[in-house]
Parts: C-alpha cells; structure tokens; sequence
C-alpha cells in the first residue's frame, strides 16, 4: 500500500493499521505473482493526490476500475491520454455538452477536474485484467465508504454526484443536511436513456457552489 496525500492521512492512518487492509494488502500481493491488477500500484490512490481533503468540492462515485490494458488510472470514469473513450464517459460528455454547452473533449483523462476539486472516487479501488467486480468484497469498500463519510463529517457544501443504483447504495453514509446528493441513472448505454440525459448534473453542482460562496468548478476540459 502507497502512502495517502498528507491531508487524507490525518483521518485515514489508523485505516492502514486495520485488520481488513493488512488482509487486503496480502491478497493483492498474492494476485499480482500470477495476474495482472489495474490499475498499477502508483496510482491507485491518485485520485487522493490529486484531490486533497480539503479542497474536494465535488465526489463523482464509481464501483469498479476499468479491466481492460491502459484504461484505469486511479479516478473514476477517467481513461488515460491516448486511450479510447469509454461508452459510459463519451455520455458523461455528451450531458455535459447539453448542460453546459461545452465541446465534447477528444481525450478521456478527467485529471484536470480532479484538480479542480472533483473527488473521483471508484468503489473498489483495484481489479483484476478482464474481470469486472473481481475485487469487491475484498475490503476496498469498507475503506472508501470510510472516506464518504470522512468527507460528509468534516467537510460542508459538498456536492455527492451518484449515478446508478450502486452509487445511490451510499447515500446512507452521507449527511444530506450539509450536503448536495445528485442522483440519475448511470451513463452507462444501458440506462443513459432511463434518466441520465437531461439530468444536468454539472449546472446543478455549479448552481449549488455558487449558492454556498464557493466557486464554481471548470468542468471545460
């Protein structure tokens, strides 16, 4: 396991001390002797590097890593420069073309909006190659559900985006009193069409930051 970004690891160390991530720890080691286990080691915690605790303005949750070579990368829906975009994140951008009228970006690396404040948190923050779900259950949901509600408890006027019925599953950890949660169906083409277009997720989050005396996120990419 990699060392978290610093503010993270004021409210996380004791997590690494657990049993459940000393038993999480041995089990990835034992799978990458004989498989190969996305995203690489480096950057499974990037979306914690490039989102400090206290600048998160927004989480964007997914469930599992991409399985395929050279598309997980540590943040969420996000693909790497060079790499295909994904059907779930050419929606996510075709939305967000309506929302806000902004071209559909050529790349799917979304680390600019990770910078910027958008949390991009998977679920399960590993995979095995080819095997969609293929690490849950082995402790990462108990360490990021720890980080919802590390982020409900300590922060204010944070924006939950929750698309599809997995994410919409967190919603209990989440104090809904002092935080925005934005549900819709998951862009994924089998639901897209069910309530995730014209959902308007990026005006609504800019709308609400603007309504707290934040500023809004540039979600042009």
């Amino acid at each position: 396991m990699v060392k978290l970004e610093s503010s993270w690891l004021k409210y996380l160390e004791e997590e690494f001390s657990k049993p459940y991530i000393l038993a999480l720890k041995n089990f990835l080691m034992e799978e990458k002797k004989a498989k190969s286990i996305y995203p690489a080691g480096s950057h499974i915690f990037r979306a914690f590097e490039l989102t400090p605790l206290d600048q998160v303005k927004v989480v964007i949750l997914g469930q599992d890593p991409y399985h395929g070579p050279n598309q997980a990368h540590g943040l969420s829906f996000s693909v790497p420069k060079g790499t295909q975009i994904p059907p779930s994140l050419r929606n996510i951008y075709k939305e967000l073309q309506h929302d806000l009228g902004i071209d559909i970006p050529e790349s799917g690396d979304l680390s600019e909006w990770a910078k910027r404040g958008v949390l991009l948190l998977n679920s399960t923050l590993t995979v095995e190659a080819y095997k969609a779900g293929s690490h849950q259950g082995k402790g990462w949901e108990r360490f990021t559900d720890r980080v919802i509600e590390l982020i409900s408890d300590h922060r204010e006027n944070i924006v939950f985006i929750l698309w599809g019925a997995y994410a919409q599953s967190k919603i209990g950890l989440i104090d809904e009193n002092r935080h925005l949660i934005l549900s819709s169906a998951h862009p994924s083409p089998l639901s897209s069409h069910r309530g995730f277009f014209g959902s308007r997720p990026f005006s609504k989050t800019n709308h609400y930051l603007l309504l707290k005396g934040k500023d809004p996120i540039s979600w042009e990419l």
